[in-house]
């Protein structure tokens, strides 16, 4: 297999005059990017950085990200991206674990950090001293199992762990959903979603198919889908959340979106009736992906085609991957049956920089422990069923929180739910509800328990259900469950 560097230098070669990228109404080509890109990769050296070297990313969405993963590729450093949503101490962080040497980013973003390491600010000096870089290829011998990315996991439960990407995992992740999103040569690829996350493997597509990006910088669902249609966009990555809010606002008009033909919706998991709703208005449009940092983007996958059909399933095992479910003793278990997700191949990362014992707990004999749980039907679709630390144990019986939430995720006056187990002296664990209207008609606690007796066992019922304004997210737009605990347990005290 190549490298990222070596598909960057036969996009540069055989399209140099075809729009690379496209932003705010500016435009780059493919000869234009080749130049920024090496110049960059050049500059990077300047500041005594060689090959293995960390380069920190922190940006919106802007060229720069496209123009810093082609200098990081073709230099052969390792890039650390990180997300603009999080907190400086969270970045800083990031910054300190991954031992960058360098913070490349929007002056806003990059002076908040906490860090001796040099920062390189876009805007006009970035351009200026771009422009005094060498523009020829740097030389760098780049291999396939050489580390490309050091991506942070969201942290939800924990301090965050840096997964290591190498140029064959991001190769086989971009491979994966190029054939997941039916992509070709004449798709345009667009990103609202952020680039250091999920929308990068559509980037890395781009230069493997020869592919305009167009760079969108906000999510303003009407704004976004009136400039989608403008510029043609064909394929885009959108977070679930983001579906919602484009299909529940009231002037939200399908015809729109005519021209796109694949819309990859990963992230977090969708409740059924939502993506049910989202099918009836988009048509075959969405594909869905199951993946997480440690095997990027496509452990399963479901064609757009087959989305209607099976709404609660994730899909079959990926290309380049072996997937299986297993029990607690390490053994597959059977059709059906219930287990934890594990994987291996091509898609999987390296390990966590810098944290030998987390590796080790999470690959055992080449096997990527995911955390997930779920089960596999005779046809092979996998159906998640929840993460395997948010398994509610009540009087000895497992209860999965997502069976619950796709429940109550069937009332028409529902736009979130979140469903998790708290302490119960004389159970264990009990279940509990937090629920967010989304305002069409009134949800009482009443209609919700109705609902639940109607498709679950009385065990699974909630015994508290909270109606609030919002839930609280991580800036990767997951539920914290920990900090609905927190706040559980601060009324309940």
């Amino acid at each position: 297999m190549e490298t990222l560097g070596s598909y960057m230098r036969k996009a540069f070669r055989t399209y140099p005059n075809k729009t690379a990228v496209q932003f705010g109404g500016q435009t780059m080509t493919y000869d234009e990017l080749r130049i920024r890109s090496c110049q960059l990769a050049n500059g990077i050296r300047s500041y005594h950085l060689k090959k293995g070297d960390r380069v920190a990313v922190l940006m919106s969405n802007r060229p720069e990200h496209v123009e810093s993963d082609c200098a990081v590729a073709l230099g052969g450093f390792i890039k650390v991206p990180l997300n603009y949503r999080l907190h400086p101490k969270e970045l800083s962080y990031m910054i300190e674990n991954s031992g960058a040497k360098l913070l490349i980013g929007e002056k806003e973003l990059i002076h908040k950090i906490d860090s001796d390491i040099p920062k390189l600010e876009v805007g006009d000096k970035y351009e200026a001293w771009l422009l005094r870089q060498n523009e020829d290829y740097p030389k760098s011998e780049v291999q396939e199992d050489d580390v490309f990315a050091i991506m942070y996991t969201s942290g939800t439960t924990g301090r965050p762990k840096g997964g290591m990407l190498s140029h064959r995992n991001m190769i086989t992740g971009a491979l994966s959903l190029a054939l997941a999103c039916e992509v070709t040569a004449e798709d345009v690829i667009g990103h609202v979603a952020p680039l250091t996350h999920g929308s990068n493997f559509l980037s890395h597509i781009a230069w493997i198919f020869g592919l305009t990006q167009v760079i969108f910088n906000q999510f303003e669902p009407k704004e976004f889908i009136d400039d989608v249609e403008k510029e043609k966009v064909t394929v885009l990555f959108l977070v679930p959340t983001m579906i919602n809010l484009m299909i529940q606002d009231p002037d939200f008009d399908p015809a729109k979106l005519e021209h796109v033909k694949s819309i990859n919706m990963a992230g977090s998991p969708i409740a059924a009736a939502k993506l049910q709703k989202a099918l009836e208005l988009l048509g075959p449009k969405l594909v869905q992906t199951y993946g997480q940092v440690e095997a990027p983007m496509v452990i399963t996958m479901m064609p757009r085609h087959e989305l209607s059909h099976r709404l609660e399933s994730c899909g079959k095992v990926g290309p380049f991957v072996e997937a299986k479910v297993m029990d607690e003793n390490g053994e597959e278990v059977n059709a059906g049956q219930v287990g934890e997700v594990v994987c291996k191949g091509s898609l999987v990362m390296k390990g966590y920089w810098n944290n030998p014992s987390a590796t080790l707990e999470t690959i055992k004999n080449g096997w990527l422990h995911t955390g997930d749980i779920g089960w596999m039907d005779e046809e092979g679709y996998l159906h998640l069923v929840d993460r395997k630390k948010d398994v509610v144990i009540s009087g000895g019986m497992n209860i999965y929180p997502r069976e619950i939430e796709e429940v109550l995720n069937k009332h028409d006056g529902v736009k979130e739910t979140c469903v998790l187990g708290v302490p119960d002296e004389k159970w264990g664990e009990r279940v509990i509800a937090y629920i967010v209207g989304n305002g069409t008609c009134e949800v009482t606690e009443e209609a919700l328990t109705e609902l639940c007796s109607e498709h679950l066992a009385a065990f699974k019922k909630p015994k508290e259900v909270y109606m609030v304004e919002r839930l609280p997210k991580s800036p990767y737009g997951k539920i914290l469950k920990r900090k609905l605990r927190e706040k559980y347990e601060g009324v309940t005290q």
